[in-house]
């Protein structure tokens, strides 16, 4: 009997809560995810850009706010035009579209605004410290996306993706996208900014643990698991993954060594 990975109680919870009142959502389904989901990529920046406008606050600070926040959509749209994730072409009810916005996008637009609003000037460190993070975690989660998506699309059989950035992660993807959104609340510096953070982790959370059910039925999966977190890499971060190129290194060199003789 196949044995896969169980999704927590309070995983399904959440996510019966979004297919029943997002993708599921009553009415004739009309409009495809990723039009709801650009939309809100493209107008974010001219939503900050009118807050800045409102409260006459043009700060260095919120300069670099709107550079960080408003622009990311349009890198997003940059990876939605070259590889769309496929999930994103379902189409939702007309309530649907607006519970997304309601339970889940919308509440990014508090973040730039509990900012501006309150004329928070960071630091300097508090500033590299927000575009560093958010600028390794764009790069992160397209490199995720783009790899997944080429390789899904050419792969002749279905399986794990046990390389790449997949390494030792198995979410990239995700790991990006928090790393990314954690430049804004760093910016705001307001626990609700945070607290919408942590609602939308919990929720990429919940997304994570339903994604290791459905790839555990694929063969290699423990040993996949074994090598990999489910967020956060940590054979990277310890060291251990140094330990597997040197060993790679050698058996490499043993293998030229071999072929020589």
């Amino acid at each position: 009997m196949e044995q896969r990975e169980p999704i927590p109680g309070w995983a399904r919870f959440f996510l019966a809560f979004a297919d029943l009142t997002i993708w599921k959502a009553p009415g004739a389904p009309r409009i495809r995810v990723a039009w709801a989901v650009d939309l809100h990529k493209i107008i974010t920046l001219f939503i900050i850009y009118g807050m800045m406008q409102y409260y006459n606050n043009f700060s260095t600070a919120t300069w670099v706010y709107l550079g960080l926040h408003g622009i990311y959509g349009y890198c997003w749209l940059i990876k939605d035009f070259g590889f769309r994730d496929h999930q994103l072409n379902q189409k939702l009810s007309l309530l649907g579209a607006i519970n997304l916005y309601v339970f889940l996008i919308g509440w990014y637009w508090l973040t730039p605004w509990l900012m501006i609003s309150r004329f928070i000037e960071p630091s300097g460190p508090m500033l590299f410290a927000a575009i560093a993070v958010h600028t390794l975690g764009v790069v992160l989660m397209v490199a995720a996306d783009g790899q997944r998506h080429w390789v899904l699309k050419y792969r002749q059989q279905s399986g794990l993706i046990t390389d790449g950035v997949y390494r030792y992660t198995r979410n990239p993807n995700y790991l990006g996208e928090l790393m990314l959104y954690a430049a804004y609340p760093l910016l705001a510096q307001h626990w609700i900014a945070w607290v919408i953070y942590g609602y939308m982790a919990v929720y990429f959370l919940a997304r994570m643990k339903n994604k290791d059910h459905a790839i555990s039925r694929h063969p290699g999966w423990q040993d996949y698991k074994c090598q990999t977190g489910l967020l956060i890499p940590w054979r990277l971060l310890t060291g251990g993954a140094l330990a597997d190129r040197l060993k790679e290194h050698n058996q490499g060199s043993g293998e030229a060594s071999a072929n020589a003789k």
